[in-house]
């Protein structure tokens, strides 16, 4: 093709995608409607993963639970049904395992139907510094946190491409944005699931699946528990996140096909400065924030007796 045509081209692709961008932000897009959608989420057990589970549910989804913890799922199908919903699944799953997973998935396929929105929830923090993280522990959180979201999208994306409909959710973290310390396998975990799913994401595109689409989720602590302990240095600027309103934010991210959702907006502004400050003045920003000894007063989820 003509360089010039096909340059001429992107600037003008370029311009009304950022003039649509700033109309979206004052004109929200029409939700779509989720009624009737087979909506699996995992981790559905406790917290976010929970509360997404109700939301939906309030919406006339038909919800598949996934969970390791039993007693966990049983009370959110309760919650949900008390919500309204008409019909609720949940199964026990290992997601660190790939045969587990796949066997749910098998499962689900033949009671339920084909998944049509896939929230992959789950996942683990060790809040230790490297050296001091026991290698089971490094492996386990590759595997919730990234490696479970490849078999995932295998036991369900093709039932989506076939049909040119579909939504894939993955819910990372800002962690994923930017390293820090006592995190670095939950970084890594969190980096590699941003670029699995901006992959996918394209993949689709090329392949012309524009009905298959994907919201990738980039929140800040949340306060579910999992990061117990951990304090913000400035909570008007950077408060740790409360569960309904992260929640009420990824419900409509998801309705509105809202490719990436960064919670709060604060961290546009951080993740746009980084990628042309300098290192030193990164780390000035981590220091300034208090990120880069975030994890210093980290606890975690309480252990059952």
């Amino acid at each position: 093709m003509n360089f010039f045509l096909e340059t001429l081209k992107v600037i003008v692709l370029l311009v009304y995608y950022l003039l649509e961008s700033l109309v979206l932000l004052v004109v929200p897009g029409r939700k779509k409607n989720v009624s009737g959608e087979i909506i699996l989420i995992t981790g559905a057990g406790s917290g976010i993963g929970r509360l997404l589970a109700l939301k939906f549910a309030s919406l006339g989804a038909t919800l598949v639970l996934w969970d390791i913890n039993q007693e966990g799922l049983n009370c959110t199908v309760r919650l949900a049904k008390e919500k309204g919903a008409a019909r609720v699944h949940s199964y026990v799953c290992d997601c660190s395992k790939r045969q587990d997973i796949y066997r749910v998935a098998d499962q689900v396929k033949k009671e339920v139907g084909d998944v049509s929105i896939l929230i992959n929830n789950a996942g683990i923090v060790v809040g230790k510094r490297f050296l001091d993280s026991p290698d089971s522990l490094v492996e386990k959180t590759m595997e919730v946190n990234t490696i479970a979201h490849f078999w995932t999208y295998k036991a369900f994306l093709p039932a989506m491409i076939a049909a040119n409909h579909g939504h894939l959710v993955s819910i990372a973290s800002g962690a994923g944005l930017c390293g820090t310390s006592q995190v670095a396998d939950y970084c890594a975990s969190k980096f590699a699931a941003i670029g699995f799913a901006e992959s996918i994401d394209i993949e689709m595109r090329n392949l012309g699946k524009t009905g298959v689409k994907t919201t990738i989720v980039c929140p800040y602590v949340i306060n579910t528990g999992m990061f117990d302990g951990v304090k913000s240095k400035w909570p008007r600027l950077l408060p740790v996140l409360e569960p309904e309103y992260v929640a009420e934010r990824i419900i409509r991210a998801v309705r509105q096909n809202q490719e990436v959702l960064f919670i709060p907006r604060i961290v546009y502004i951080f993740y746009f400065l980084r990628s042309f400050l300098p290192v030193k003045a990164t780390i000035l920003f981590l220091d300034y924030f208090g990120l880069s000894d975030l994890m210093n007063t980290f606890k975690g989820r309480p252990k059952k007796e």
